[in-house]
């Protein structure tokens, strides 16, 4: 499954990489993808709004049996 989400984050890192910013995946557990949004993205007023509207969605839809995701802190 991490190999999975993996792939997925290969893919849309770039859009990501375009605005400062990059994704690095921490790891999977129980379902849960645990992320660290950084560069730009770390402390962006939009980074919620990304990471649920935009990289979580990506994932699920591609792994479903994923529950969600969330960010850690650096």
């Amino acid at each position: 499954m991490k190999d999975r989400v993996e792939r997925v984050i290969d893919r849309i890192r770039p859009a990501v990489q375009m605005d400062g910013g990059d994704i690095e995946l921490i790891d999977v557990v129980d379902g849960m993808v645990k992320l660290r949004l950084v560069g730009s993205c770390s402390g962006c007023p939009s980074s919620m709004m990304t990471l649920k509207m935009g990289i979580e969605r990506a994932i699920r839809a591609e792994v479903p049996e994923i529950n969600g995701v969330e960010a850690v802190a650096e």
